[in-house]
């Protein structure tokens, strides 16, 4: 019985075990890479019965959710389901609230380390993938290596009955001979649009900023940070890949906060072009100018790229999706040195103006965040690496909604965005040369739409038994649209229970029943068999009676693909049944930014044109309770309207009411959340 109690033990540890010469396990499942998606979908399959392994090339879980990106990016709530739903109001239990998506790095990494306790997952950190077995298309096993100390006699081997590649890079996927792209497809390939090169306007230079290190010399040669290529037609495609960045954590409380030291390897002359942009349009100040703060709890920031030139390091990616290990880590180094590079030079070189030298210094890296990488972000933003080339490649179409597939898995809401690819010398007015950014673009307006199950698969003859959710199949700029991390998470929920039922079956994943798949993710979507919520929303029609004049309006932040607009002067009511719902629930409305909250749907807003007091009616199936909710405050978020325990009778319903309001009345969704 010791010895029993032992070997369970070993293998549900959630670290990595030290020093194991020839270690070799068997699993039903192996899961590559400890992102977000690796952490749900280990998590998943665990609790769905299976034994697992989740293996994590670096030192922390959670990848980019953990490494700086407190921001999230949604599009529309709508889309996030399940787990990945489930996170967010985990963190936002933490800040006491339902749901929140902003947040503190070690926020998030404690909370995908609670997945992996109540899981009790056998998690391997520091291990990087080295070989992969293969008999014909079925994948048998992988052997990795230590990522800090590669040394044969401590790697360590995983035979499994399903893998699962969830790494931002695809190293499972492409190890296992699977087929996949880098960089920009021409706009010819896929009938789109928007792929290939893109000469834009957004985060880009003025016009006639010289390139040259000597202003209007050629022999001089070019200033740090521009390429020599030449800007082919538009649509064209290449294998330039949208730039990576560090999304930084700062903050401005002096007792937490670390100076923006002169880092090593510090090289000023890699900012010139900073200094010649500000020359020809001086900022006012840090925000929305050079760097995009976005403010997160307790005094912290998400910055990201803005601007003509920011925490994006263009170009210097393109060698990154198929590096090997080392020239990989070269890569990530020279962004650190870059981006510290940059906050120093801010905030520093006398050249800079005086009122944004100020501004920077203000800021800090914050004592209690990266506590073992010097306070400094442990996961380099891949906003895009390999991409999977299988059966079904997602595109433009999908985004925006001229072609619908009917085995999605998961769903996508936001903008089809992609960073800069590449900065180079252009002609400029009167023949001079310029520097100008090419690659960026931003284009949304679409509602949520369904990711195909076969873009998270390879063909069959490529491989059997793996899924990939995260390199998943979609052409660049539809991956734009989808690589978001809620997103992420939600797709590899999917491919986890898929991955179980082909076990469950002893079918390959391209033979699984994908309608019981869809099925299997609404009833269970926490994985545990509770009760799963019900969402009512206004364009559900067997649900929602209307009665009165209500305007559908698509645009503005809405939960899903409307909201109902009501007139104050016109009397009607909005009726979301919850037909056949007994027991103990939270019933929560949505409140829109009827405005879009300044061009972020996220962004709550004080909305003067909604009402202060709206009438709302809950029938619990016995009798009606009445009561009243503010509308102009707490937008783009739910309220909470009190727990009610739903009886027999006639069918519960919530009732909006719009009838000689002070201003426009919203009736968007409805949220029945059970008590368990």
């Amino acid at each position: 019985m010791k010895i029993r109690s032992f070997l369970l033990f070993l293998f549900t540890l959630p670290v990595s075990i030290p020093g194991v010469a020839q270690y070799k396990i068997t699993v039903d499942v192996c899961v590559y890479g400890g992102t977000s998606a690796g952490v749900i979908a280990a998590y998943t399959a665990k609790k769905a019965g299976k034994s697992v392994v989740l293996i994590e090339p670096g030192r922390h879980l959670g990848g980019l959710t953990s490494g700086g990106l407190g921001a999230t990016d949604i599009g529309n709530k709508f889309a996030i389901t399940g787990l990945s739903r489930d996170f967010y109001r985990r963190i936002g239990k933490h800040y006491g609230h339902f749901e929140q998506w902003t947040f503190e790095p070690h926020v998030a990494e404690n909370t995908f380390n609670q997945y992996v306790s109540e899981a009790r997952l056998l998690v391997w950190k520091n291990y990087r993938l080295k070989r992969v077995g293969k008999k014909g298309a079925t994948l048998t096993e992988v052997e990795v290596e230590n990522a800090e100390f590669p040394d044969q006699p401590t790697n360590r081997t995983v035979r499994a009955k399903q893998f699962i590649d969830c790494s931002y890079e695809g190293d499972l996927m492409a190890k296992a001979g699977v087929s996949y792209t880098i960089g920009r497809e021409a706009n010819s390939q896929y009938n789109e649009t928007y792929n290939g090169v893109q000469y834009m306007d957004k985060h880009q230079f003025p016009d006639g900023i010289d390139p040259y290190r000597i202003a209007g010399k050629p022999e001089s040669g070019l200033l740090w940070g521009i390429s020599t290529a030449t800007l082919s037609p538009n649509g064209a495609g290449d294998r330039n890949v949208q730039a990576y960045n560090y999304r930084l954590c700062l903050t401005n409380v002096p007792a937490n906060r670390t100076p923006l030291s002169r880092p090593d390897r510090y090289d000023s002359t890699r900012y010139e072009l900073l200094l010649r942009q500000i020359a020809a349009k001086e900022p006012k100040e840090l925000t929305w100018n050079l760097m995009h703060f976005v403010p997160m709890p307790n005094h912290k920031t998400d910055i990201n790229n803005c601007g003509g030139f920011s925490t994006d390091m263009i170009g210097a990616n393109n060698a990154y999706p198929d590096a090997d290990y080392n020239q990989r880590k070269q890569i990530i180094q020279e962004h650190e040195d870059y981006t510290k590079g940059l906050l120093y030079f801010i905030a520093h070189d006398p050249r800079m103006p005086k009122h944004l030298r100020e501004e920077m210094q203000q800021w800090g890296y914050p004592k209690d965040e990266y506590t073992d990488n010097n306070h400094f972000s442990h996961q380099l933003y891949i906003r895009e690496a390999r991409r999977m080339v299988g059966d079904y490649v997602m595109t433009q179409a999908n985004c925006e909604g001229k072609q619908t597939v009917t085995d999605g898995v998961g769903m996508a809401a936001y903008t089809m965005d992609s960073h800069n690819c590449q900065r180079l010398v252009v002609d400029g007015p009167n023949g001079r040369k310029m520097v100008k950014n090419e690659g960026d673009v931003q284009v949304g307006g679409f509602p949520p739409y369904p990711v195909s199950y076969r873009s998270l698969i390879p063909k069959r003859g490529e491989a059997t038994n793996l899924l990939v959710p995260v390199c998943l199949s979609a052409s660049h700029i539809a991956y734009g649209s989808i690589r978001m991390e809620p997103v992420f998470m939600v797709l590899a929920q999917s491919a986890a229970m898929a991955a179980v039922m082909a076990i469950n079956t002893g079918k390959a994943i391209q033979d699984i029943d994908v309608p019981k798949l869809q099925t299997r993710l609404r009833a269970d979507p926490l994985v545990n068999g509770s009760r799963p919520e019900l969402l009512v929303d206004n364009d559900d029609s067997s649900r929602v009676v209307l009665r009165g004049d209500w305007m559908r309006e698509t645009k503005g932040g809405k939960y899903g693909f409307s909201m109902l607009t009501g007139d104050p002067a016109k009397p009607a009511s909005a009726f979301f049944q919850a037909a056949g719902l007994t027991g103990l629930y939270d019933v929560y409305i949505y409140n829109p930014n009827r405005l879009g909250g300044g061009g972020n749907p996220d962004t709550p807003t004080l909305q003067t044109d909604k009402s202060g007091q709206v009438t709302v009616r809950v029938h619990n199936g016995r009798v009606v309770r009445e009561l009243s909710v503010n509308q102009q405050l707490n937008s783009g978020d739910w309220i909470r309207l009190d727990r009610f325990r739903f009886e027999k009778g006639k069918p519960p319903y919530v009732e909006v009411v719009c009838n000689g309001n002070t201003g426009f009345v919203v009736a968007d969704a409805v949220l029945f959340l059970p008590v368990n």
